[in-house]
């Protein structure tokens, strides 16, 4: 028989915030924001750099710039993004660590911000499934994950979604769209996803979530492809906006 603690429990709960303590000395967790030491209560990104975040705070405008990318080209009950995207700032900083550095914990603790903000705006707050950008599965297995799926997980843990059992796919391996064109995207990703089942999406407000919208490209196919499901309203939110 195992021997139980002799330790009160608030003893206990020192005890093991010490040993952290004393970890983190050794083994620093560093934010994804500025590489300072995180605290013990936070997560992934400091307090002070949550803080600093480029909140675009649109999600009740309709003329949003995300909408305006999307406008005239696929019909949306709504677009929005989290954040600001600019070239060799901090949100490209802690988005390159979750696509191309596995750092996974950033991309939870922005998913979870995401859904906080998300949540609080009247056109988003009936949505009733949430579907990641999908990967073809060559990439999946090179990068191990999907960026855009670890988002989706962190907005679950703040946002209580039923989970969706439609099947988005990427059934075309298209080439990286970091510097193509707008209508070059576009040809690269028009006919590269497919919904395996639509029975989960019927009559529902579904949202579609990836890491950074910039021309739209393969936002919009996702969203050519959930399009003819029966009474499906269709709304995208990015992490951030280029």
């Amino acid at each position: 028989m195992a021997k139980l603690s002799t330790y009160p429990p608030t003893i206990g709960r020192h005890l093991a915030g010490l040993f952290l303590d004393v970890a983190g000395i050794f083994l620093p967790r560093r934010c994804a924001g500025c590489d300072g030491m995180l605290m013990r209560h936070e997560e992934a990104i400091c307090g002070d750099c949550v803080e600093d975040l480029p909140r675009l705070r649109a999600h009740n405008d309709p003329g949003n710039r995300v909408e305006q990318v999307f406008k005239g080209r696929i019909r949306l009950h709504a677009a929005s993004a989290f954040l600001l995207f600019t070239k060799d700032g901090m949100v490209q900083h802690m988005l390159h660590r979750l696509k191309y550095h596995g750092d996974q914990g950033v991309g939870l603790e922005l998913g979870r911000l995401m859904a906080l903000d998300a949540m609080a705006s009247p056109r988003f707050a009936d949505v009733q499934a949430v579907l990641p950008v999908p990967l073809h599965r060559s990439r999946m297995r090179q990068r191990g994950y999907n960026q855009a799926q670890v988002l989706v997980d962190g907005m679950r843990q703040a946002w209580p979604l039923e989970p969706c059992e439609a099947d988005l796919l990427r059934v075309v391996h298209t080439s990286t769209q970091t510097r193509r064109g707008r209508m070059e995207r576009w040809s690269n990703v028009k006919a590269a996803f497919q919904l395996a089942d639509d029975a989960g999406l019927r009559g529902k407000h579904v949202l579609l979530v990836d890491d950074v919208v910039t021309t739209g490209a393969t936002l919009e196919g996702c969203a050519l492809a959930l399009r003819d499901v029966p009474g499906i309203r269709i709304s995208i939110l990015a992490c951030a906006c280029a």
